[in-house]
């Protein structure tokens, strides 16, 4: 899944992760007291705010969950196992759908 979020920003407000996310905000906010890896900092006014880290731990989750089907259960347990073979595979199908989505618009331009 490929999310279109700005690159420089340290930080990303839990609006801008559900629409990148295409999902409500209450299943960000359910997944965030659910799985350990993520951890967005509080702003004063108590608003989640997600680093980098955090919406690459997102896509992952919801790749588990949405793409693959796992249940929360069964994706917490694949983390917790298999965290750096699935952090591995899924970087690079990642890398392989930009390439693809790069390729896709240079054939168009053509």
């Amino acid at each position: 899944m490929h999310i279109d979020l700005p690159k420089d920003k340290r930080y990303y407000s839990m609006g801008e992760i559900a629409t990148a996310f295409g999902v409500n905000q209450s299943l960000i906010r359910f997944w965030d007291k659910e799985f350990d890896i993520l951890k967005p900092k509080k702003n004063a006014k108590g608003n989640r705010m997600f680093t980098p880290e955090d919406v690459k731990n997102l896509q992952l989750i919801f790749h588990l969950v949405k793409e693959r089907g796992f249940t929360l259960e069964g994706a917490k347990v694949h983390l917790k196992e298999d965290q750096k073979k699935t952090l591995d595979k899924f970087d690079i199908i990642s890398k392989l759908e930009s390439i693809k989505a790069q390729l896709l618009s240079i054939k168009t331009e053509l």
